[in-house]
């Protein structure tokens, strides 16, 4: 497992996904994720600074709080999930986790939208879709606010959408 990408290893925990989430829309310290996702002011602190190590977070600003210096960092914007070609199970798995907790907290009679599918398409129909879902993950992401922020709604959302491998067809036709 040391060969693994730092970056895959990083997001590899659902913790972490959800840190970065969290912090999208705007900046928070370790104290401020820790009451978020109800875990230990120390155990956000080692997920932070894995993040951090992995260059998936920044410092956005260091403040001074109560006699001490507060650090309070923000995603760096990008894609590192979407643009990922390496097919990892590792991160398919932490998805599936993140996908199991978020359901388990789904609004009770809440409309949504859920596809789960095996589909033949032609590759140009692919390609539009691909930069449609692509298109809608940057809107919901640019439109992302703070947790709890007035007037706002938590969604729970998780794309992975990918070409199959067809073992009749070993090197698949272009969009062209």
């Amino acid at each position: 497992m040391t060969d693994t990408d730092p970056v895959l290893r990083a997001l590899a925990h659902p913790l972490r996904l959800r840190m970065l989430s969290l912090l999208w829309p705007g900046p928070m310290s370790a104290a401020e994720l820790a009451r978020e996702l109800d875990v230990s002011h120390a155990l956000a602190s080692q997920h932070l600074r894995r993040l951090d190590a992995a260059g998936l977070v920044e410092l956005a600003e260091e403040r001074t709080r109560r006699g001490g210096r507060e650090r309070r960092y923000r995603t760096v914007r990008g894609t590192p999930l979407s643009d990922r070609r390496d097919g990892s199970p590792m991160l398919a798995e932490t998805m599936a986790h993140a996908l199991r907790e978020r359901a388990g907290r789904r609004q009770e009679a809440s409309e949504g939208v859920t596809v789960d599918a095996e589909l033949w398409v032609d590759p140009r129909i692919w390609e539009d879709a691909r930069r449609r879902l692509t298109e809608l993950a940057v809107e919901l992401h640019d439109a992302a606010q703070r947790p709890h922020a007035p007037g706002t709604i938590p969604l729970g959302v998780s794309v992975m959408a990918f070409p199959l491998q067809d073992p009749e067809r070993p090197d698949p036709p272009s969009a062209g």
